[in-house]
């Protein structure tokens, strides 16, 4: 069989092609973004601006994120995925000014708007992503949307590591800002690519969804039991542990003890690692020989002793420095100064260790993210847990960002991402422990992109306690 019949034997309203579609818009756009933030400060030596940024970034992601599931389900994923996407081109694009004026004003308001296109856009991926699938699918679908995505951020880590290679600079160069900025453009367009939730079908025949009438009145209804549902508040320190860690591998890290052209180098394996990950997790995920009980209790444990262990091996490493590059022209106090990726005897051990952390973010957030899809298949409410998700992981990330640009000494950013890990794991076991066999298809609603009403046909499972 030629490539070409593969290609017709590819359906455009499969649920696999429109996640593939959504990783595709992911790895342009989040990817992209991704690689940038993983360079430490936006690739600034001065990382006041990026952190600051990121704040805001985070602090309009909160409302956003939690409110975006129901502005997809009035607006549609076409549209409101296209026109989030410009927002990352627009984040990207501040630091050219940035480089140019020093100010760093429009790059801050610039993250602001980002954080309202990204909370938007996560809301309608996590919808895509969790509920296109049948049930004894859904670890697959996460773990091929996550591979798709992550590779953005691994080849995004490439374009710094080769344009800076032979720089001795510690920012990143006008050229890898121009880059970034063309592939999210063409990441908000390929958004218009995505079908209505309501024209997919999957391989049995069945719809996706069920469709019938929703309004804003009834969305602003439905956000605020969010606060009031049980296992979504026993998830709350999940959800806002899960990014908490980003401004600490980043910053304190690898814009720390790394050089420009190693830290571009670390980003081409953290986020691969993410990928290798996220295949792993989704055997066990998908394993139909357990129940669904017995595989979240063996991925939560995986997940539990890997990220204690990890951050067992941090300890030791931080106790080694205190700060990085300093906007006056001090270097790193790391021993023997910043790390390259040529020095292997003095950086294969940290570089390692940078590596195995984006294989624990994989490990932690596609678990997360198959705990939500097993509460329901319901696609409004689904996306309305996506987006809770997403807004409680900014409200995380916007504290953690800050202790960062508050210049909180780096040993004491890692004593609370370790201490709210802990944390976050005792409620995240109790949901875990208390899984159904099996989730109730509930009725959707949702309008098409055109604003038009439609109706689609849905299926009922059989909810068994397990």
């Amino acid at each position: 069989m030629g490539a070409f019949d593969i290609f017709k034997r590819i359906r455009y309203y499969s649920p696999m092609t429109q996640v593939v579609l959504v990783g595709l818009v992911c790895f342009l756009c989040p990817g992209m973004y991704n690689a940038l933030n993983g360079m430490g400060g936006g690739g600034q030596v001065d990382r006041t601006t990026g952190n600051n940024a990121n704040t805001a970034l985070y602090s309009t992601f909160i409302v956003f994120g939690i409110a975006g599931g129901s502005i997809v389900n009035l607006c549609g994923v076409r549209w409101t995925i296209a026109i989030s996407g410009l927002s990352y081109a627009l984040y990207s694009g501040s630091y050219i000014y940035l480089n140019h004026t020093g100010n760093g004003s429009f790059t801050i308001a610039a993250g602001a708007l980002l954080g309202i296109g990204a909370g938007i856009m996560w809301a309608a991926q996590g919808m895509i992503m969790v509920s296109y699938p049948r049930e004894e699918e859904k670890g697959r679908y996460i773990a091929v949307f996550w591979i798709i995505f992550n590779l953005g951020g691994m080849l995004g880590g490439v374009l710094p590591f080769a344009i800076n290679f032979h720089s001795d600079s510690n920012s990143l160069s006008d050229g890898v800002y121009i880059a970034f900025v063309i592939l999210e453009c063409l990441g908000a367009a390929l958004g218009l690519a995505l079908a209505p939730p309501s024209k997919v079908v999957r391989n049995d025949g069945t719809s996706v969804v069920m469709v019938k009438y929703t309004n804003a009145a009834k969305e602003a209804v439905e956000i605020v039991k969010l606060f009031l549902n049980p296992t979504m508040l026993a998830l709350l320190p999940m959800c806002f542990t899960s990014n908490f860690f980003y401004s600490y591998q980043f910053g304190p890290v690898n814009a720390s003890i790394f050089n420009i052209r190693t830290r571009g180098f670390n980003n081409i394996f953290y986020w691969g690692a993410q990928m290798a990950g996220a295949y792993a997790l989704s055997f066990l995920l998908d394993n139909q020989n357990m129940t669904r009980r017995r595989r979240g209790l063996f991925a939560f444990g995986i997940v539990a002793v890997f990220f204690n262990v990890i951050w067992g091996g941090t300890l030791k490493q931080q106790l080694r420095y205190t700060h990085g590059p300093l906007p006056s022209g001090e270097t790193t106090d790391y021993p023997g100064g910043l790390l390259d990726f040529m020095e292997t005897k003095r950086a294969s051990g940290p570089i390692i260790l940078y590596m195995l952390y984006g294989l624990g973010d994989a490990l932690y957030q596609n678990l997360a993210y198959w705990i939500i899809g097993s509460l329901t298949n319901d696609s409004q409410r689904l996306s309305r847990y996506s987006g809770f998700y997403k807004g409680i992981q900014s409200l995380g990330a916007t504290v953690a960002w800050q202790l960062d640009a508050k210049n909180v000494t780096y040993l004491n950013q890692f004593i609370g991402n370790w201490v709210l890990l802990v944390i976050s794991l005792f409620p995240m076991f109790y949901v875990v422990y208390n899984l159904k066999d099996h989730s109730e298809d509930l009725p959707l609603a949702v309008f098409e992109d055109d604003g038009k009403q439609s109706v689609a046909s849905g299926t009922y499972s059989v909810e068994k306690t397990v």
